[in-house]
């Protein structure tokens, strides 16, 4: 997949992970480089550096949404 392609497909996940639609292109383009960024540094494929970047962003979000322990 080129590179606008997997932009586009990781911007709709995020919009569905729950990332603001009008963030989430400009998220994407970020994910997708750093993806490819982190495969090189670690030696692995794109897609298990994608899958693990997508781990952080959804327990990201998760932490987000729960109340204040206060």
């Amino acid at each position: 997949m080129s590179q606008p392609d997997d932009n586009a497909a990781s911007a709709k996940l995020l919009v569905t992970m729950g990332c603001p639609e009008a963030k989430a292109g400009e998220m994407a383009a970020q994910l997708v480089k750093r993806s490819g960024q982190l495969a090189k540094e670690r030696d692995i494929s794109r897609e298990e550096a994608m899958a693990y970047l997508l781990n952080l962003m959804r327990q990201g979000w998760a932490a987000k949404k729960q109340p204040d322990a206060d």
